[in-house]
């Protein structure tokens, strides 16, 4: 494969793999619940269940992938997630699908960390939160297209038909990665200055702890939006139909899309990293749980544009913190251990969330406990050290 292809086949592969994991969000309020009457606790226990497995082998998978390389096994992790998101096609009750969320996330683990580690291979430093950007602009772009496209889907066929067609491209792609992806580039790029840190104080050293939770912050308001948002548009605009509201859904994302490439270009050029982390996850955690207080629907999304904004603006300058100071076996660990200890957050947030909704009766209150996590993980972020220092 062309070294001028890797990034763009990077981000369809991680567009495929985000839409696999999120698209029970537009399932559960188009027929799925209530055919498998599902209360908002077991779906949100069935939305964030994935990442248990996810958090138990993300970081044996992603020290695999630095020893096996990285064709091999990308394509062994999309061929295994193909099968299960594929699978969920035939749930025939909510237990089912509790346990196929569980084995999605056994599939998947080490994927993202994989390719951030990859991307380490082929970028220097300085353009590393460009480079990661323009990899997680998957993100917004399968939120917001996905949205659209798995509303038509439910609409022509229905959700389980969605989950079929949804889940049939990463089997194929898996063997295009197996015969075409490079496992390195012939010429390394430069390795940060700590390369010397081993394995164990990369997995255990308070500064990569701190630096997971400030991930969990991100993706705590990151999967609260995933997850959530579908079910909230249709509150704000019942007479909408599945189309309209995925159209609806892809606004915030759009949005966050263009501020996540032009935020993480100036991180870049002023090589500043902090307070691009922080400045983005305070406007985020401000904003979202205004959201369900505004009655004007208009108003109300603002709102929820403003938070997505600040969500994906955050996320790839984050990751030009911990691969500035790991390398080797110490960056397959600790970034392995930060994306799996942050993903906790996917587990927690629908979880509580939908807890809180079917005990309080409305959305506010699980979206104030997002908004608080936010701003408190953007405070860690800026009391941490520049990455090139040393502990």
């Amino acid at each position: 494969m062309p070294r001028k292809l890797i990034l763009p086949y990077l981000c369809l592969l991680y567009f495929i793999n985000y839409l696999d994991r999120v698209n029970i969000g537009f399932a559960g309020p188009n027929g799925m619940s209530e055919e498998l009457k599902l209360s908002a606790t077991v779906f949100g226990f069935a939305s964030g269940v994935f990442f248990i497995g996810y958090l138990l082998l993300e970081v044996p998978s992603n020290l695999a992938l630095h020893r096996f390389g990285a064709r091999k096994w990308i394509a062994r992790i999309m061929i295994s997630w193909g099968i299960v998101a594929t699978a969920m096609a035939f749930v025939p009750n909510g237990t089912v699908l509790i346990v196929l969320r569980f084995l999605l996330g056994v599939a998947e683990a080490g994927f993202f960390p994989g390719i951030i580690l990859y991307l380490t291979y082929w970028y220097p430093q300085k353009d590393r939160a460009r480079i990661v950007a323009l990899f997680m602009v998957a993100i917004p772009i399968s939120t917001a297209l996905g949205a659209t496209f798995s509303g038509l889907l439910i609409q022509w066929t229905d959700w389980r038909t969605m989950f079929l067609i949804e889940g049939l491209p990463a089997i194929a792609l898996a063997f295009v990665t197996w015969f075409w992806l490079p496992d390195r580039p012939e010429e390394a790029v430069e390795q940060p200055k700590e390369e010397h840190w081993p394995l164990k104080k990369a997995l255990t050293h308070p500064r990569i702890l701190a630096l997971s939770f400030v991930y969990f912050g991100i993706v705590y308001g990151l999967y609260t939006l995933g997850f959530f948002l579908p079910t909230i548009i249709k509150g704000l605009a019942p007479e909408a139909g599945v189309v309209e509201r995925g159209l609806i859904n892809a606004i915030p994302y759009v949005l966050g899309a263009v501020a996540m490439i032009l935020w993480a270009r100036h991180g870049d050029r002023t090589g500043e990293r902090k307070w691009h982390v922080a400045a983005p996850m305070l406007l985020g955690g401000a904003a979202i749980p205004v959201a369900l207080y505004l009655d004007n629907p208009i108003a109300a999304m603002v709102a929820v544009s403003v938070c997505a904004i600040g969500v994906c603006a955050a996320l790839p300058t984050f990751w030009a913190l911990p691969t500035s100071f790991l390398g080797g076996t110490a960056a397959a660990g600790g970034i392995a251990l930060i994306n799996s200890l942050g993903n906790v957050s996917g587990f927690v947030a629908p979880y509580v969330t939908g807890w809180l909704r079917d005990i309080t009766g409305t959305q506010k209150t699980g979206l104030w406990v997002v908004g608080i996590t936010m701003v408190m993980a953007a405070v860690v972020a800026l009391v941490q050290r520049a990455g090139t220092e040393k502990v």
